[in-house]
């Protein structure tokens, strides 16, 4: 978004079922803020089978009351993070060296067990630990072609740019028109 340097701080890892409740939201909230250097918060976690649009808007008035005064943002990937690495699938594969890798045929956030069918594409040698293969693949990821493809990340993107824009940047439109 056009941001020279961002500290970004370690994520905090918690279980989906107690981001969906207000004091396990709030506490996580808590806990975040309360790291050296915070100026906003990004919660992000599977939707699994919720609707975002169904669930978010109660979840935001829990943390934005839990975060205050720091701006914060909560974004539910649709079913699972992983379906937006099957949203740029082929790009993946490619970096594995899979030469004719195709993108992935299907709307990749309507998957269920996005995770399962990534492992399966990346073949019988490849065995997805979420921990390790996450961040690596994050890494690898051409998110321009996965904001093509994947509603829930371009919410993601959207809420980005506010919390910048709250944070006292100020963010270029992403992904950049070519």
């Amino acid at each position: 978004m056009g941001i020279p340097f961002v500290t970004v701080g370690t994520p905090f890892r918690s279980k989906r079922s107690q981001l969906v409740q207000k004091d396990g939201l709030q506490r996580v909230i808590g806990r975040a803020r309360s790291e050296p250097g915070c100026r906003g918060l990004l919660v992000l976690f599977d939707a699994d089978d919720d609707c975002p649009k169904d669930q978010v808007p109660q979840l935001v008035k829990w943390a934005e009351a839990a975060a205050a005064p720091l701006p914060c943002a909560v974004v539910m990937a649709k079913r699972e993070y992983e379906a937006w690495f099957l949203g740029n699938l082929e790009v993946l594969l490619q970096m594995r060296g899979v030469r004719q890798a195709a993108p992935y045929e299907s709307d990749p956030e309507a998957k269920r067990d996005a995770r399962g069918e990534v492992e399966s594409r990346f073949g019988r040698d490849f065995h997805y630990v979420e921990k390790e293969d996450q961040p690596a693949l994050t890494v690898l990821s051409d998110w321009a072609v996965v904001h093509q493809r994947c509603r829930s990340f371009r919410k993601m993107a959207k809420e980005t740019s506010k919390l910048f824009r709250a944070c006292g940047f100020a963010p270029q439109p992403w992904p950049p028109v070519a």
